[in-house]
């Protein structure tokens, strides 16, 4: 906490997230001088690391979970001690074959065969590995094409399109861009439970469908699978929290100051921005060149006194739920073991029609039966968010992300809809474990199971997710949209209409997940003109 605060500095971010805190960094260590202001008592936003349930020494990452868009290029820019490590299974899909047993898909980050033998055991068909291998080959083009440009200035549409040079990268073009991906999707198979699995990359977050004509599936499909130019989704060393301290650690070092408990109130502009903030019940100003928001549209329109007119497609489509559990429950499949199938995405009620279905009933503002969502077990690839005597006694941390779960639907009604939705998915859970799913949680002090759930509102409440949209608003395509100046080309996507206030956050062009992104784009824009 700081015992003096400077009147002016060249640089105030408003907000600790790790795209704030990226931002702040580059500045600081370009010899500027930087003022933080969070309004919360700690660092880290929505990527800090909680311990969620008091009574255990387990550290969850509560509101963002898995890696994929976070460049390596700022880790060594920065230097920071930040590493993320590999699952061996990239996924795991149950079905029911035609004698009734349950069984598994899985796709194995570390053993093609595997891979292969599960889908011809799920399809019957070696075509449709091939198909499915020259998908993932269309995703692999349009990744090497757009990962190397997110942290240059913005390209056109037809300055990307003119860069495919190959027959692949512009089949790729016109098969993830140019057309809806439900119909990519159902060119490579037929097979229902595979088509989910594909499909649930275009839907995590977003209130969508695979013909939605304004491809929002597309853009919210290709920011899940090019990641690094592979699309491969990483587990954080340590939880999240491993990053926000390290950016944290690297801001301090470079002198950048932080002033926690301020709630930014206003910004006045002009020649030097001024921002008037609370701290502890006392209001004050201080004064800057830039302004940078690492905050969601609603608060940047209130800051500076304009309307906020959320589209549609804004609206956030996701419940998250947290558990800890005393030990990972026995699966019914005979094909999968429970190690194996957790360590993966845990695909739960995700069948192609079955999402069709879903969709239509979130739409009739009725909540899904069955809840399609996905499960991610961090513990399995790294133990370190445990502590040694948890480790020991088998406990394992799960995080469930639930779809077609629009913010409408929790509106009215919303304690009541929201332990219904949290029972439809232990529902879910417990139809595919030996024992009931809830029969695997830990219990607190008084009894109570060690799970919570995170509605729309909740996550709007807690952590600013306008209308509980974890990518702040709607995904933007990759390249410049010159109706606003944030997307003229050449810029950097993090410009505003008023010169010195940057969006160094998710609703930046190309923000979105945790990536820095934004925040590296925003310190750029201004390192680069003076």
């Amino acid at each position: 906490m700081l015992s003096s605060l400077s009147a002016r500095y060249d640089a105030v971010v408003i907000g600790s997230g790790h795209n704030g805190l990226v931002a702040a960094a580059y500045l600081a260590r370009a010899g500027k001088s930087v003022l933080v202001i969070e309004r919360n008592a700690e660092i880290g936003g929505a990527t800090a690391s909680q311990q969620v349930f008091p009574d255990y020494d387990a550290w969850l990452s509560r509101y963002s979970y898995l890696v994929s868009l976070f460049p390596q290029q700022i880790v060594r820019d920065l230097g920071l001690s930040f590493t993320t490590r590999r699952r061996n299974t990239a996924s795991f899909t149950p079905w029911t074959d035609s004698a009734g047993a349950a069984r598994g898909l899985v796709l194995s980050n570390v053993d093609e065969d595997r891979s292969r033998e599960s889908m011809l055991a799920l399809t019957g068909k070696h075509e449709t590995w091939d198909r499915y291998q020259e998908f993932v080959s269309l995703q692999s083009e349009i990744a090497k094409l757009v990962w190397p440009t997110l942290l240059q200035p913005l390209a056109s549409r037809d300055q990307l399109a003119q860069s495919c040079q190959t027959h692949l990268q512009r089949r790729a073009w016109k098969t993830l861009i140019e057309q809806p991906l439900g119909e990519s999707i159902e060119s490579v198979t037929d097979n229902d439970a595979l088509r989910g699995l594909l499909m649930t990359d275009g839907k995590i977050g977003v209130f969508t469908h695979p013909h939605d004509e304004s491809l929002l599936q597309n853009r919210c499909f290709l920011y899940h699978v090019i990641g690094g130019g592979n699309g491969e989704w990483r587990v954080p060393v340590g939880g999240m929290r491993s990053l926000t301290q390290s950016l944290e650690a690297c801001c301090r070092s470079a002198g950048v100051d932080f002033l926690c408990g301020a709630t930014a109130k206003h910004i006045d502009t002009g020649r030097e921005h001024r921002i008037t903030f609370d701290h502890n019940g006392t209001e004050r100003d201080v004064s800057t060149t830039n302004v940078l928001i690492n905050a969601s549209p609603r608060v940047r329109t209130r800051l500076l006194g304009e309307s906020w007119s959320p589209s549609d497609q804004d609206e956030g489509s996701v419940v998250k739920i947290n558990m800890l559990l005393r030990h990972l429950p026995r699966l019914k499949t005979a094909d999968t073991t429970a190690e194996e199938a957790f360590a993966g995405s845990f695909h739960v009620d995700e069948g192609y029609e079955q999402m069709l279905r879903s969709r239509q009933t979130a739409m009739r503002g009725e909540i899904p039966d069955p809840a399609p969502g996905e499960v991610y077990c961090h513990t399995l690839t790294d133990e370190s968010i445990l502590s040694p005597e948890l480790r020991q006694a088998g406990f394992q941390t799960l995080t469930l992300f639930g779809l077609d779960m629009p913010y409408r639907l929790f509106e009215s009604d919303h304690d009541a809809r929201k332990q219904h939705v949290l029972d439809l998915y232990m529902q879910g859970l417990s139809r595919l474990t030996v024992e009931p799913f809830e029969d695997c949680l830990a219990a607190d002090r008084n009894g109570n199971h060690c799970v919570e759930i995170k509605t729309p509102q909740e996550l709007e409440r807690e952590v600013g997710l306008d209308r509980g949209n974890i990518f702040h608003n709607e995904l933007t395509w990759f390249w410049a949209d010159d109706s606003c100046p944030a997307g003229a080309t050449g810029a950097w996507g993090v410009e505003t209409e008023t010169p010195g206030i940057y969006i160094a956050g998710s609703s930046a062009l190309r923000g979105g997940a945790v990536s820095g992104i934004p925040g590296h784009n925003a310190a750029q824009c201004i390192l680069q003109s003076g």
